[in-house]
């Protein structure tokens, strides 16, 4: 189920104390296997760090590892992911899972990402 134009998505951690917006087209989502993003059970929409608006900032904490050039970031509170970004800051990938809107995502092109390797 691939959006024909851009549309804003609202979302959240699952306390709501991390609250945020985008603006995008989902065309298709990332399922990567390393370590993290594996138990977590994320499915990532890659976008434009710019083209996300973010509620709570002071909310949230944020993790790396490996070459630490991604942050993932999650809830102080609840511990929910609800997004990562690139360490240039240029780039997000949204957890779908914490979009208010998108509740079925049997639709949506699933890309599979060998991070597990990287």
């Amino acid at each position: 189920m691939s959006e024909a134009t851009p549309q804003t998505h609202t979302g959240s951690c699952h306390c709501g104390a991390v609250k945020f917006e985008v603006t995008g087209t989902i065309d298709k989502l990332l399922s990567c296997n390393c370590s993290i993003c594996r138990k977590k059970g994320s499915l990532l929409w890659g976008i434009s760090r710019d083209a996300m608006k973010v509620q709570g900032e002071e909310n949230l904490e944020t993790y790396t590892f490996n070459r630490h050039v991604i942050h993932h970031r999650f809830c102080k509170t609840c511990g929910m992911h609800p997004f990562g970004e690139a360490a240039d800051g240029k780039m997000a990938a949204v957890n779908v899972r914490c979009l208010d809107d998108i509740e079925d995502l049997s639709g949506f092109e699933v890309v599979h990402f060998d991070g597990k390797s990287r």
